[in-house]
């Protein structure tokens, strides 16, 4: 709704605040859980989630009772760092992130080494080659160089496996630490005492080796979940900081971005970024929308064309009018959809991560009875078997297996034009059959400045006054007036059209008691005289009435009128850009299309024969296209619904997986799992093959992740693993998945 509306109902509940939190010290998806429990024990907190695979979190809150200082104080008092989602501290935070954990890397790398040209002489020398004096001695400059290798560069994982033991919970870090224990432990009682139970073998050089392969597995899974962040970060560029607003007198003064306002009229110059929704004024220029609609090439504006918060001027000096800012624009909203799409958790990884504290808990216990078992056969061999086992498992594989390839899918989408609201959806669009389309403002444009007014009742020449109006204009100019500004509350493109048709660029600033929209109807709104004026389908805004033929909306008010504007038949429907090829490359992936419109039947079937459509439902109702869809779906179809209104919606909600226009109505939106940003179908041309091509992504890392863990497991129990190859084999697990996932970016 637009800001001229006046709401006057005071009871109306608070609006949640959505607040985006980056977070530091998770490992796997197991850390979801204790976050998402600690941020909701904060007062005022409706809703959390937390996407482990991109390190975030997104809190919705009643702003009266939630602050982010709360929120991080809960988040860090579970163990874990946490900082706002800021895009200009973001690339400093992961910085900083992948140097701690280098340096981590070095420490290990290089000790390692070291203990390994200690212990090197101990394998390869003659047996009276060492004196017993020089081979304590070599043990204990290699326990010596393990020591900062466990102290500093195996904390991260002391610090996990303490937080989930001290929670109760089972995570992959715990049997890691366990068996870096072990391993330590036994090979320091090894050194000291050969002679004791724990025998004479030491293992600081796989313990070391141990400790670089996790970290160096971990610093590339990093580096991985980094660019697939960056990657749904695209849509979220950071607007400029001030921006140069024109006073009345014609000076140019800068202003922080925060306190433009609707109206004000401000001047972007080339190469900066558009600090807010509006409208060109002044000047002829090209506008790169990429971040926010995947369209490379810059796009012309001329004076009447909208341009979008965060997109780059790259032609001249243009002058803006603003029309949104803050959290109305459409940068914002996009925003808003990433956070959801990155904090989203699909079903199958909701499945591994349930499976996965299970799975740690068995494998320890069957550490054990390998362990057990061992000391009986061969007790020489019973600690590295255990220690083998322990570090082998990766249940981080099966968690990350569906999560990677769907962000990963999903970035590459953002940077094609398509947003993911839902990362289950991916795989549905994958199987998708039949393809049900809207005709206004998904295939065709509106029909903007191309309709005509034609007045059906009401008064001719008298004045507002004698309709009880406080104006002396005359009442069919302030009926007008009304009916343009109903119009602007609505986001329909017929709605758009009517203001376009009347020369209108923006409300009038009339006071409603009430603007809502009718589903598949119209809008109506309430005066502050108490009249009720509609806009929309002729048989709804006015019943009994005899609209004009060909009407395509028709505005009425009881006691003051109605008018309906009709379409200039000498000009065609004019498609939106590369509809066609769009709809002949759907052809050639086999998928059927069918177009489903409110429109008059001839002038649907009409398009349906231009473009070569499957099938076309004319004069559809919200009930008809649902009626349609269902009956599809029985037949046992896999159905996809892309519209743009709000009478879209119900379809769009019933539909197996549904696409919304970026430039449509918030409720369409809403309701659909993806989201097109650009102004056509294209979009959808690249989504189809590349949903196809992450279920089988996903598919080969689970098979990848179930495969390794069945062979490895065994394989460690029997003693044909050591620990330092059980370490190389966990750690690599880990990676391929990342690997493999990150091939869906390109």
């Amino acid at each position: 709704m637009n800001a001229s509306v006046v709401a006057l109902d005071d009871n109306e509940p608070p609006k949640a605040v959505e607040t985006c939190l980056r977070l530091g010290g998770i490992s796997c998806a197991a850390c979801a859980q204790p976050i998402e429990s600690a941020v909701r024990s904060v007062p005022g907190v409706l809703s959390v989630a937390v996407a482990p695979a991109v390190a975030t979190a997104v809190v919705r809150g009643d702003p009266a009772h939630t602050n982010v200082a709360a929120l991080v104080d809960a988040i860090q008092r579970a163990g874990y760092d946490a900082a706002p989602h800021d895009a200009q501290g973001l690339g400093a935070w992961r910085q900083h992130a992948s140097r701690q954990l280098l340096w981590r890397w070095f420490v290990a790398a290089f000790c390692g080494m070291q203990v390994m040209m200690f212990l090197t002489p101990t394998y390869v020398a003659e047996p009276d080659a060492l004196t017993n004096e020089m081979r304590r001695l070599l043990l204990w400059g290699a326990w010596t160089l393990t020591l900062p290798v466990m102290a500093f560069s195996a904390q991260p994982y002391w610090a996990s496996a303490w937080r989930a033991l001290w929670q109760r919970r089972m995570v992959m870090e715990v049997p890691v630490a366990l068996g870096l224990v072990i391993t330590l432990v036994a090979s320091t009682a090894a050194m000291v005492d050969p002679n004791g139970p724990w025998g004479d073998a030491v293992y600081f050089d796989s313990l070391t080796m141990f400790v670089t392969f996790l970290l160096s597995a971990r610093w590339l899974e990093m580096r991985l979940r980094h660019r697939a962040a960056e990657g749904l970060e695209g849509a979220m560029a950071a607007l400029p900081d001030v921006a140069r607003r024109l006073r009345d007198d014609g000076a140019v003064e800068e202003v922080s971005i925060r306190a433009l306002r609707p109206g004000d009229a401000v001047q972007v110059r080339l190469g900066d970024a558009f600090g807010a929704d509006g409208v060109i004024e002044h000047g002829t220029t090209w506008v790169d929308e990429a971040l926010l609609t995947g369209e490379a090439r810059p796009v012309e504006k001329t004076p009447g064309d909208r341009v979008v918060a965060g997109s780059l001027n790259r032609g001249h000096v243009v002058v803006m009018r603003v029309h949104a800012v803050g959290v109305d624009t459409r940068q914002a909203a996009i925003v808003s959809l990433v956070h959801g799409a990155m904090t989203s958790r699909p079903t199958a990884a909701r499945w591994a991560d349930r499976w996965a504290g299970p799975f740690l808990v068995g494998v320890v216990a069957l550490a054990g009875l390998a362990g057990a078992f061992w000391l009986v056969v061969a007790p020489e061999r019973a600690v590295w078997v255990m220690v083998s086992v322990l570090v082998v498992t990766c249940p981080c594989a099966l968690s990350l297996a569906v999560p990677s390839s769907l962000l990963a899918a999903a970035g590459n989408l953002a940077r094609r034009g398509v947003l993911v609201r839902h990362l289950d959806a991916i795989e549905t669009l994958s199987r998708v059959q039949v393809v049900m389309m809207d005709k206004t403002g998904t295939l065709t444009e509106p029909p903007n400045g191309r309709m005509t007014l034609v007045r059906l009742s009401g008064p001719v020449d008298v004045t507002a006054q004698a309709l009880d109006a406080q104006t002396d204009e005359p009442a069919n100019a302030w009926a007008m007036h009304r009916m343009v500004d109903l119009a602007a509350q609505s986001s329909h493109p017929l709605s758009r059209a009517v203001v376009a048709s009347q020369g209108a660029t923006e409300p009038r600033g009339v006071a409603w008691r009430g603007v809502h929209e009718v589903a598949g109807q119209g809008v109506e709104g309430t005066d502050l005289d108490g009249r009720v004026w509609r806009l929309g389908a002729a048989a709804w805004a006015w019943p009994g009435g005899q609209p004009s033929p060909g009407a395509r909306v028709v505005g009425a008010c009881e006691g003051v009128g109605a008018w309906a504007w009709v379409d200039d038949e000498t000009q065609p429907e004019v498609l939106r850009p590369g509809v066609e090829a769009a709809l002949a490359a759907l052809r050639t992936q086999s998928i059927r299309v069918v177009l489903l419109s409110g429109d008059a039947p001839a002038r649907v079937q009409g398009l349906a024969d231009r473009l070569g459509l499957d099938e076309a439902v004319g004069a559809a109702s919200p009930e008809g296209k649902l009626r349609v869809m269902r009956e599809a779906q029985r037949a046992g179809l896999v159905v996809a619904m892309v519209g743009d209104g709000i009478n879209d919606a119900p379809v769009l909600a019933q539909a197996d997986v549904s696409l919304a226009m970026g430039d449509g109505a918030w409720m369409a939106q809403s309701q659909a799992d993806f989201v097109l940003l650009n102004d056509g179908l294209t979009p959808l041309v690249h989504a189809l093959p590349l949903a196809r091509r992450c279920d089988r992504n996903v598919r080969q890392n689970v098979r990848w992740a179930v495969a390794y863990n069945l062979a490895c497991v065994p394989m460690a129990a029997m003693g044909w693993l050591p620990p330092w190859a059980a370490g190389v084999g966990m750690a690599l697990s880990s990676l391929a998945v990342m690997a493999n996932a990150q091939r869906l970016s390109r």
